[in-house]
């Protein structure tokens, strides 16, 4: 017989039934059933609703925070300005051709992603997802409007009425608002937030403005308010892939039924009596407040996304049944196996939880308890490493790029004009890109091929060899320029020559190795 604590506390069996368990789930297109979750208290629940204000934080206020770029640049901190075709973030400005850093921003999302699994499992989806926080948003109107778990189950299956009908139409027209405020902070991404409103309000703004409001207020009210963790079941693909990111060190959401089998909902008569009985008590408190409408008791499950509830739930009942906390954790596989084995007597025999205590109701010493140092194993520290290593180069090159940039194109037709004394013209349509919000001077300088000189169309012809051209703040100055070359020095051709871009007062420059092209009888 297991020795329990005594106390006086009393737990009371909740009315929860799994809906989207694998052993109850039935065909792909049954009528829904709907999830009532309960409300959580406890860390995770904490931590949870501080990621919620956080995020929810960043994605609202984000486009109203301001960032001084100088007169020739707009001061919003973060802007996707498509006009212009820039990006900016902060003191960072990227321009098209340097995309490759937003693709180096997902491939560290994806490491990340894949780091976070290997280590915690579902943890972004628990905790960070966007399907998840604004479930979270919508739960919390939900309950504000229409209480917890037991209200909401009578409010739903009670007949129409005047309070009925007024409590589902706050609830959806508070969720119908956040959806427009989710659709008007995405667009206020692509535009100057505070113009934008104000256009908006005054119903001039463009109409791509509206439709995309529409369709966003659409998919947050019909995903997080009515579809919930249907999306997560059926349509997000991240449930399927996560299995390759685990391991058996990879820590997840676990029922320790080494401790808690056999359940009883009357665990003290059951001692009295002799019989074997575990540290659960049955009371289905970690089923009602999952989210996904799972009973994590019966392992591990495509559906848990790892928010952690059931945890602060039975963290709960243990509380108050004096027992320790644990009995749903974070646990990895090697290590609830052994736990496992010492409980069954290496799988030879039922599960007994003397087995695993000793006289007195403590554990023995052979039962593994979570040591958080097994996140730092080396898959973990791999894909930090390349996270990290990809982080590092995309630094570098924002710290070491050049904001001055110079394009070259041949003209294709004529690609030579042969001139009356002789020598040969070349021309080239020239690209200056000054990717800094300042007026600039720059120098374009030819080198090699000593007798040609160069002529700017529009430009002062300066000595033949180099000429100076006032640049525009954060815009790309297009030039036609051509190269001469005299009929004496035709062989100097041969190894075409540099276009050269400098900026005299930064030292920054840029080069450009050009072909000069000559008829073929001057070749030969």
């Amino acid at each position: 017989m297991l020795h329990q604590p005594t106390t006086k506390a009393t737990v009371g069996r909740l009315d929860a039934k799994t809906v989207n368990a694998a052993r109850v789930r039935g065909p792909l297109y049954e009528k829904r059933r709907k999830i009532f979750p309960k409300r959580a208290e406890g860390r995770f629940r904490r931590f949870k609703w501080l990621v919620m204000l956080v995020t929810l934080g960043i994605y609202y206020l984000t486009p109203w925070l301001r960032w001084d770029r100088g007169a020739h640049a707009p001061d919003q901190a973060v802007l996707i300005d498509l006009a212009s075709r820039r990006f900016y973030f902060f003191f960072i400005e990227i321009w098209p051709q340097e995309f490759f850093f937003v693709a180096g921003l997902l491939v560290m999302a994806g490491f990340g992603l894949f780091l976070v699994t290997s280590a915690v499992g579902r943890a972004w989806c628990g905790y960070a997802c966007p399907q998840t926080v604004w479930v979270d948003l919508f739960l919390v109107v939900e309950r504000f409007i229409e209480g917890d778990r037991n209200a909401r189950m009578r409010l739903d299956a009670g007949p129409w009425s005047l309070d009925k009908i007024r409590k589902r139409v706050a609830k959806h027209a508070i969720w119908l608002a956040i959806g427009v405020a989710t659709g008007g902070a995405w667009i206020f991404y692509f535009a100057d937030a505070p113009s934008l409103m104000s256009s908006l309000i005054a119903l001039d703004a463009p109409p791509v403005a509206y439709t995309t409001i529409g369709i966003l207020t659409a998919t947050t009210y019909v995903l997080g308010g009515l579809m919930r963790e249907q999306v997560c079941t059926y349509m997000c693909p991240w449930p399927r892939i996560q299995a390759a990111m685990l391991d058996e060190n990879s820590l997840v959401v676990t029922y320790n039924d080494w401790r808690g089998e056999p359940r009883s909902r009357h665990a003290k008569k059951a001692a009295a009596a002799g019989d074997v009985v575990g540290d659960c008590v049955d009371c289905n408190a970690c089923v009602a407040v999952c989210p996904m409408g799972i009973d994590i008791r019966d392992g591990q499950q495509l559906e848990c996304i790892t928010c952690a509830l059931c945890i602060d739930a039975c963290d709960g009942v243990m509380d108050k049944l004096g027992r320790e906390r644990g009995l749903i954790s974070y646990a990895t596989l090697s290590d609830y196996a052994a736990n496992m084995a010492l409980a069954t007597s290496g799988g030879t025999a039922a599960i007994d939880p003397s087995r695993v205590r000793d006289a007195h109701g403590a554990f023995r010493d052979k039962v593994r308890h979570l040591s958080w140092r097994i996140v730092f194993r080396p898959r973990v520290l791999v894909y930090f490493g390349v996270w990290t290593m990809v982080g590092f180069g995309l630094l570098f090159g924002l710290l070491a790029r050049d904001r001055l940039e110079l394009n070259v194109l041949h003209d294709r037709n004529p690609q030579f004009v042969v001139e009356s004394d002789g020598s040969v013209r070349n021309g080239y349509m020239v690209k200056l890109l000054n990717m800094i919000p300042e007026q600039r001077t720059i120098s374009l300088t030819i080198e090699g091929m000593p007798t040609a000189t160069m002529r700017v169309a529009g430009q002062a012809t300066g000595d033949g060899r180099s000429v100076t051209i006032g640049v525009e703040p954060d815009k790309v100055t297009p030039l036609k320029v051509f190269v001469t070359l005299p009929k004496g020095g035709f062989a100097e051709a041969e190894g075409g020559f540099s276009l050269i871009a400098e900026d005299p007062s930064s030292h920054e420059r840029d080069v450009y190795q050009a072909n000069f092209n000559l008829p073929g009888a001057a070749r030969r």
